[in-house]
């Protein structure tokens, strides 16, 4: 499995010489407790350390006879490689999220140049309403200036509406639509499967990329780290990076993904992932 699948299928945002190092400590403490005996937050840490090491043969080896800047070396390595494999995606998506937000033929003032970001965000109308929370109402003019003058602070746990069919949150049902939204299906077909894929039915044949990278079914990390990604390409920043705290998209993605693995919400999660593979891999196993 290379960094790129890892990231894209099991967790993305990860800070890898910090989840190496903790796990093989953890790993000399499992020989007299149990993971039972952990947070929650370190057994999940946990069991992506174990994805990992299934995903490089040779990495325990490794790990157990290196020294501590070794392991920190080798944790900075994979971290290169994932950082680079995100900024591959966004470079995907950045130019073609404007177009998917603009209907042909539409008008848009002030114009929304898929070429650079500055007027993206908050900042404009259209963008701003898919960005907006989904509990704030954007059509209310004094929201909307509190938005974009960042005195409405937005951190990650505050889902846009654009995670929903429609841009429509229904407050009684949170899971109505949820992470069912047409661009959401757009940007994984064109980072996962092909960027030809976007506009067509999908079909067998139709799964190129993601046969490539060993994908077969959509996974609930998948969806997050696709969302994560829609977000930022919609905000005005030009940078990426895990640990911003402008647009707090390590505790977006984690939110999301707390969630999904939120056992009181499996049903929904079952019934959400197979939705999303009879939209991506309509003739996999995972879509019946």
């Amino acid at each position: 499995m290379s960094t790129l699948h890892f990231g894209h299928t099991v967790f993305a945002l990860c800070n890898y010489p910090s989840l190496l190092t903790n796990g093989i400590l953890r790993l000399e403490q499992l020989e007299d407790a149990s993971l039972e005996d952990f947070t929650a937050e370190e057994h999940r840490e946990h069991l992506v350390f174990e994805k990992l090491l299934d995903s490089y043969p040779g990495l325990l080896e490794r790990l157990w006879e290196g020294s501590e800047e070794e392991v920190l070396h080798v944790g900075e390595l994979i971290g290169k490689g994932a950082s680079a494999a995100q900024g591959e995606d966004i470079k995907l998506l950045k130019p073609v999220v404007i177009d998917w937000i603009v209907h042909v033929g539409e008008v848009v003032l002030p114009p929304l140049p898929c070429n650079s970001k500055i007027t993206c965000g908050f900042n404009h109308p259209l963008t701003g309403r898919l960005l907006c929370p989904a509990e704030l109402d954007w059509n209310d003019a004094e929201t909307k200036q509190k938005l974009k003058s960042g005195e409405i602070i937005v951190s990650g746990d505050r889902w846009p509406l654009f995670l929903y069919t429609d841009e429509a949150y229904d407050p009684d049902d949170p899971w109505n639509g949820l992470l069912r939204s047409r661009l959401l299906i757009n940007a994984f077909r064109h980072v996962f499967t092909s960027p030809s894929s976007v506009d067509k039915e999908p079909k067998a044949t139709r799964a190129g990329n993601a046969c490539l990278h060993g994908m077969t079914a959509v996974t609930a990390p998948s969806v997050t780290y696709i969302t994560t990604l829609v977000r930022f390409a919609l905000c005005s920043l030009s940078v990426f990076s895990r640990t911003d705290t402008a647009t707090d998209s390590e505790t977006f993605y984690h939110s999301l993904l707390d969630l999904m693995e939120d056992p009181d919400e499996k049903g929904e999660v079952i019934d959400l992932l197979v939705w999303w593979n009879r939209q991506i891999f309509p003739t996999s196993s995972a879509a019946k």
